[in-house]
């Protein structure tokens, strides 16, 4: 039996001190982009990961870890910029981001417990490349709402799709963590 909460929580800590030290290198520059700007990165991210998953030639040594972890913590950004929207100045406390940064991710994982309950962790029995496939829709979708200025008529809005990209990347991370341990 996994132990999914435990799992989740590891590889949060492992995003969120990358995005911690980013943090501190770089400030909070990225306040400055537009929530579909943060899309687009997340685009090139899942992008670059399923052409490495569908080729043999990689000409940068960056591995897929590294692309989910980003897609990770873009969708927090995404998250924190869809309520506090585009900034022009970059003052931001990091204490107060990261506080942010922790609620947004205790709610992606209560939504992950819930939705593992419903669905009985069938991710578990998924391939990286079909989770992968899932978070390349989100980003079609999201990408196709915000062209719609967020106007849709029966779908979830923009930041249920962001938490599903960040909990697929989570997923994502998770069965590549026990691969490299079997």
């Amino acid at each position: 039996m996994q132990n999914t909460d435990q799992q989740f929580d590891e590889i949060i800590a492992e995003c969120r001190d990358l995005f911690s030290k980013k943090l501190s290198d770089y400030g909070a520059a990225w306040r400055v982009l537009r929530p579909s700007s943060v899309t687009d990165q997340i685009y090139i991210k899942v992008n670059r990961i399923r052409t490495l998953q569908m080729t043999a030639e990689r000409k940068i040594e960056e591995d897929d870890r590294a692309e989910f972890v980003a897609i990770v913590n873009y969708a927090v950004i995404a998250l924190i910029q869809l309520e506090d929207g585009v900034q022009q100045e970059l003052n931001a406390d990091p204490a107060t981001i990261m506080q942010r940064y922790d609620l947004l991710t205790a709610s992606a994982k209560q939504l992950m417990q819930n939705k593992n309950h419903d669905y009985g962790e069938a991710w578990r029995d998924m391939r990286i490349s079909s989770i992968t496939d899932l978070i390349f829709q989100k980003v079609l979708r999201t990408k196709q709402i915000e062209d719609n200025q967020g106007i849709t008529l029966v779908s979830e809005g923009l930041d249920a799709n962001y938490f599903d990209m960040l909990n697929y990347a989570v997923f994502c991370l998770i069965k590549l963590n026990e691969a490299t341990k079997a």
